[in-house]
């Protein structure tokens, strides 16, 4: 599967943009605070480092920067899971932002095997 780079950085921009609606949405206590700053953290840098990776100046850079993209989407991926098994949101608001994750997340490691097996 071939990923266009200017719309995937469109795209992960986009679930950039809709974590941080959904932080801005949480509940204002310790707990949703805390998990919050973790998906804000970990859902913002799935743009900015695959951005990073377009920007790479070999094949192994480019496979090592896709590498911590696919580490912090599973990161995204599993403080949300948190914040709707702690009750802090409802799995319905987020079902489709896990969605996008997920296939955010499935997308970049089939370009990780491609990068790999063209080496």
């Amino acid at each position: 599967m071939r990923v266009d780079s200017v719309a995937f950085i469109a795209r992960t921009k986009a679930y950039s943009l809709r974590i941080i609606r959904l932080v801005d949405s949480l509940p204002k206590d310790n707990v949703a605070r805390t998990l919050g700053q973790q998906v804000l953290r970990a859902g913002c840098s799935v743009a900015a480092n695959y951005r990073a990776a377009t920007r790479a100046k070999s094949r192994a850079d480019f496979i090592a920067k896709l590498g911590i993209v696919e580490e912090e989407c599973d990161e995204t991926l599993h403080w949300i899971e948190l914040l709707v098994d702690s009750g802090r949101i409802k799995a319905a608001k987020v079902s489709l932002l896990k969605q996008e994750g997920s296939e955010i997340l499935a997308m970049v490691v089939a370009s990780i095997r491609t990068a790999r097996a063209r080496r």
